[in-house]
């Protein structure tokens, strides 16, 4: 009995024994699961913070991105604005360009020729002439102005003669080129070869009066109203080559690209 009794005692205290070791496998169980959970939810907290990084990143790359299109934009809206108002600085010196080449044309070859008061004595060439063989009436100045101003009227055989006695009366004149020319002109309405004769006999006795390349320039149109293209075009190089600084140099270098180089 009493073996008996000491066989369930011994086998109550394995049971126990056993019981606390099952208990003990399964909070080790429990413990390793919780740890396995805690390392899931540490990686994908780690994971779901990397995407929240790269998508800050990302916006950040876009924000900056915007910003450079942005700024590029403006940078361009600025260029194009420059380049306007480049344009219309350059077409404004165009057409101040033209203008002043078309007044400097109309200055040439509509020079003095409006009408003046009638003078009182209209033929200068009729002054009388003292002993000495210069002028006992009108000086210089006034055969000069009396010649001009027949021109001017439009009286061109009156203005020719008095040009031609001024001429013949004071050849040193300093304006002795301009009644040279004068006579030229009084020529170039009827009769086109004796205004060119006239002209280069201007170029060749006067090279370094201001009449040169005006008389250069007018032998140019004349050739060019002619037809003659390459007589034109050496007319107005010699123009440009000469007399560089002058007005008809500006004409005579819008004319040659009219005529094509």
């Amino acid at each position: 009995m009493r073996r008996h009794n000491a066989l369930l005692i011994g086998v109550a205290l394995l049971g126990g024994c056993a019981l606390r070791g099952d208990v003990r496998r399964v909070e080790l169980q429990v413990a390793s699961l919780r740890a396995d959970a805690n390392a899931a939810e540490a990686a994908r907290k780690a994971q779901v913070d990397s995407f929240i990084a790269l998508v800050a990143a990302v916006q950040q790359a876009l924000a900056a991105q915007q910003a450079y299109l942005v700024q590029m934009r403006g940078d361009v809206r600025t260029d194009l604005l420059s380049v306007q108002q480049q344009l219309v600085a350059v077409q404004e010196l165009t057409g101040q360009s033209q203008q002043r080449l078309t007044e400097l044309r109309g200055r040439l070859e509509v020079q003095a020729r409006q009408p003046v008061p009638p003078v009182e004595n209209p033929n200068p060439a009729g002054v009388p002439v003292g002993p000495s063989g210069r002028p006992a009436g009108p000086g210089p100045d006034q055969m000069y102005d009396l010649s001009l101003q027949q021109y001017r009227r439009g009286s061109l055989g009156t203005a020719r003669l008095g040009f031609r006695e001024f001429l013949r009366v004071y050849p040193t004149d300093e304006r002795a080129p301009d009644a040279l020319f004068y006579i030229g002109e009084t020529f170039a309405p009827e009769n086109g070869v004796s205004a060119a004769a006239v002209y280069q006999q201007v170029v060749k006795a006067y090279p370094n009066s201001a009449r040169a390349p005006a008389a250069l320039y007018k032998l140019g149109l004349g050739a060019e109203g002619r037809g003659n293209k390459a007589a034109a075009r050496t007319y107005y190089q010699r123009v440009i080559a000469g007399y560089p600084r002058s007005d008809e140099a500006n004409l005579a270098r819008d004319k040659l690209q009219r005529l094509g180089r």
